[in-house]
């Protein structure tokens, strides 16, 4: 049980730093991107690669953060003639070819069976001491990427992006860049999230293709709507409900007999209805944004 919360703490970490890095985007920028994770797996990828080939950990999480802020800038260059909805399904496309790439690129990525056998941080120390310890940290990252990304939403970036997401003439009027806005936006976003993925391989030991699906898109943005886009604390919120299904699933599988598949289609199901919930009665999520009123 201690392993499991341990592993559960850990892991709702990992996924709330993710779900502060496309809040940046998505929450205070109002960008649809849809091919979030691609960022998440950059990160994940680099630190595999930086093991396979005998370089340190922290030069792994550093080449996966400067990987992915620079398809962040590709990404936000390609949206200069492309309508919202339009660049949004162009992010889907991008985080599929990558996919596609880490499938099929072994000699660089390990295809179908991806990276493994990455260490952890504190692999010197013994259990359970360094998965506390590793817990630890990603806890302390993620109050302080949740105080950073909360003043960077209440600075002078924050206020802009978000006249950009409401009002883009008037933004453009009164001097703004817009391109250069939305693209520091998704550089912003993807670099926190490469993070993420870099300690979601120390934490699992292993870099795959099936984290870069689809899917794992649709849980970020279910815990954005959920809890409230564009407030950090919404966010969190919606971290700690969509962890809370995940925790309860496994309980629910042991007490009803439910075979894997059943289990994963339980979980996916229960996401679903929370999420249609909250669209249909809380659309704005549990602790919606506080706008500034309009003089």
């Amino acid at each position: 049980m201690f392993d499991f919360l341990t592993y559960l703490l850990t892991i709702g970490g990992i996924y709330a730093i993710m779900a502060l890095g496309l809040n940046i985007q998505a929450g205070y920028g109002g960008l649809l991107n849809f091919g979030h994770i691609a960022f998440a797996g950059i990160g994940a990828y680099a630190t595999g690669i930086a093991h396979v080939r005998g370089w340190p950990v922290p030069a792994g999480m550093a080449l996966g953060m400067a990987l992915a802020t620079a398809l962040g800038w590709c990404i936000g260059r390609l949206g200069r003639k492309l309508a919202a909805d339009y660049w949004g399904i162009a992010t889907l496309a991008v985080a599929e070819i990558l996919r596609t790439v880490a499938l099929n690129e072994d000699w660089l990525t390990g295809g179908a069976n991806g990276i493994s056998a990455i260490p952890g941080l504190f692999e010197s120390q013994p259990r359970p001491w360094n998965e506390l310890l590793f817990m630890a940290l990603v806890l302390s990252l993620v109050a302080l990427l949740a105080w950073l990304s909360a003043r960077l939403g209440d600075g002078r970036f924050g206020r802009a992006i978000r006249l950009m997401r409401e009002q883009p003439q008037l933004a453009a009027c009164m001097g703004y860049d817009l391109q250069s806005l939305k693209t520091r936006t998704v550089m912003s976003g993807a670099a926190v999230t490469a993070l993420a993925g870099s300690l979601y391989a120390l934490q699992m030991n292993f870099a795959g293709p099936e984290f870069l699906l689809a899917a794992e898109t649709f849980v970020l943005w279910t815990m954005l709507m959920v809890g409230g886009i564009g407030r950090t604390a919404g966010v969190l919120l919606g971290v700690l409900l969509l962890q809370a299904v995940h925790a309860f699933v496994p309980f629910a599988k042991d007490m009803l007999g439910f075979d894997s598949d059943r289990a994963g289609a339980l979980r996916l199901g229960m996401i679903g209805l929370i999420l249609l919930a909250c669209l249909l009665l809380r659309r704005e999520g549990l602790l919606p944004e506080k706008l500034r009123a309009s003089a």
